[in-house]
């Protein structure tokens, strides 16, 4: 059974798609437990991924091939997952901004955080702010993540922000921001949670946060 959980991980660190969904495929007809697939296989490569991609030696493009292999993985073993009641780690809302069209940054944070554990409700691009709200009304979601790549919407975030203590929400959750033009500094600023300059960092900053 490690042996198996062992190519699962190796075969989404080289971010083979194939052999990942064989190799998931393999341990359950040898009836290995989905949650292990998820705990000991899945979520430890994607950790993996994330030290490569901090310690410089894997970039954007090598961390997006290995997401995917990791996510046809997950794909295999979601249903059994349901039906096991698994709790995720949190629930994550995620967004760019109203006026901002760029998600490769904020697809990349969903498929790192969904590798972590946490369950994912992407809202995709050009978010409004009552959008958000309502994600978390609806959701009952532990973190928001908003997103910007140009300058011209960072102010968004802050509306965004301001619109959701409006709303009487903001004790509610956490929320993180990113994206090119964000700092640490305009985090403090605007009054959220944290910042993080990558999807590695966001996932890390989403766990220290919820957990």
């Amino acid at each position: 059974m490690e042996q198996n959980l062992e190519q699962i991980s190796r075969a989404v660190v080289e971010g083979d798609q194939d052999s990942t969904v064989i190799n998931v495929q393999v341990a359950l007809d040898a009836n290995v437990d989905a949650i292990n697939i998820l705990q000991k296989g899945l979520i430890p490569a994607m950790s993996e991924v994330g030290r490569l991609f901090e310690g410089g030696e894997y970039f954007v493009p090598e961390m997006l091939i290995s997401a995917r292999a990791m996510k046809a993985g997950l794909n295999i073993i979601k249903p059994l997952l349901a039906g096991a009641d698994i709790k995720p780690a949190g629930k994550v809302a995620l967004g760019t901004v109203k006026g901002d069209l760029h998600d490769i940054g904020k697809n990349l944070v969903g498929i790192m955080l969904e590798g972590a554990g946490f369950a994912i409700h992407d809202l995709g691009t050009d978010v409004s702010p009552e959008k958000f709200i309502e994600a978390i009304k609806t959701n009952e979601v532990d973190l928001i993540g908003l997103s910007a790549l140009l300058t011209t919407t960072m102010p968004m975030m802050e509306t965004t922000i301001k619109a959701i203590t409006n709303a009487g929400l903001r004790s509610q959750v956490k929320i993180i921001i990113g994206g090119a033009p964000i700092t640490q500094e305009y985090a403090d600023k605007i009054g959220a949670d944290g910042f993080a300059p990558d999807a590695s960092q966001a996932t890390k900053l989403a766990a220290k946060l919820i957990g």
